[in-house]
């Protein structure tokens, strides 16, 4: 099959809607950041049971916050959060769904006053037990290949920056304990401020002995490149170019990109520096593989 060819597998698809959500329970809430970090980043858990909330890896989930908006009088807007977990859910079973959010707070700097984000505090503040109204699933294009209409043993190159390995924890875990059957490689590449924003790093430790998977770190406020400057993802791509050229150019070879919004090209630039290195033209390659469906991103 062609890796263009439509998605044969059905796509689950805003089963919840904001006027009729469904009424998740909190199985668990903890850190998946140092405690030394500044950074509050959750893995929170919801219960499913009780109702008919598939989803596919690589999807969001809708979370509505409670409460009223000071500033239009009206219901808090609804918030995507990509989903963290496999459609089995972390305990393998199914019925459950995991998010990875970052609580979000700043000083305004008019005021002085600090802002909290509605939503990510919401849900970093949730116990076991609370009840929260979520939406979805959304999402069609963020998918694994094997959900896009791809043969199997695709090659798979993701690159993360913060809360944006999200999705891809989900993709890894697919792969290598759901998937073993596979052959395709793995590549992950997570950009954070430091190691003491290293998520989940535990969980890509019990993959590391598996040959199929590689991960490359950017911590950028401890590490600098040869040039003095600060390590990111996009240095790491350049790193590792010939080896990621000579996937790149195989049709069965996917990449995805999830993190803030402007850090693709960043990575255009690394992949441009890893293609002049190996006599390659990358817009060409781009090109190629946005037109056969082989580029995903996922920015916000």
């Amino acid at each position: 099959m062609h890796p263009s060819a439509p998605a044969t597998i059905e796509i689950p698809s805003n089963l919840y809607k904001p006027n009729a959500p469904f009424s998740a329970t909190v199985l668990g809430n903890h850190r998946v950041t140092d405690p030394s970090s500044p950074n509050d980043v959750r893995h929170v858990t919801f219960d499913l049971a009780g109702g008919n909330l598939t989803y596919l890896e690589g999807q969001s989930l809708g979370v509505l916050p409670p409460g009223i908006d000071a500033a239009t009088q009206k219901p808090h807007k609804l918030r995507l959060y990509s989903i963290a977990s496999t459609a089995q859910g972390d305990n393998g079973k199914g019925h459950t769904v995991s998010l990875c959010v970052k609580r979000v707070a700043y000083t305004c700097p008019q005021t002085g006053n600090e802002i909290k984000g509605v939503c990510s505090n919401f849900v970093c503040d949730l116990q076991p037990g609370d009840t929260v109204q979520v939406t979805g699933p959304v999402g069609k294009s963020f998918l694994m290949p094997n959900a896009l209409g791809a043969p199997p043993n695709a090659n798979v190159i993701m690159v993360a920056t913060g809360t944006g390995i999200a999705p891809f924890r989900a993709f890894v875990k697919k792969r290598f304990e759901n998937q073993t059957q596979e052959s395709g490689q793995y590549w992950l590449f997570f950009g954070v401020q430091s190691r003491a924003d290293f998520m989940y790093e535990s969980e890509w430790q019990t993959y590391q002995n598996d040959s199929a998977f590689h991960l490359v770190t950017a911590f950028s406020r401890e590490e600098k490149t040869d040039a003095g400057e600060r390590m990111y993802v996009q240095h790491r791509l350049a790193e590792h170019g010939a080896q990621l050229l000579s996937l790149l150019t195989q049709p069965n070879t996917y990449f995805y990109i999830c993190g803030l919004r402007g850090m693709e090209a960043g990575i255009h630039a690394g992949l441009t520096t890893a293609a002049q290195a190996a006599g390659q033209d990358w817009p060409a390659l781009h090109a190629q593989m946005q037109a056969e469906h082989r580029w995903h991103v996922e920015v916000y």
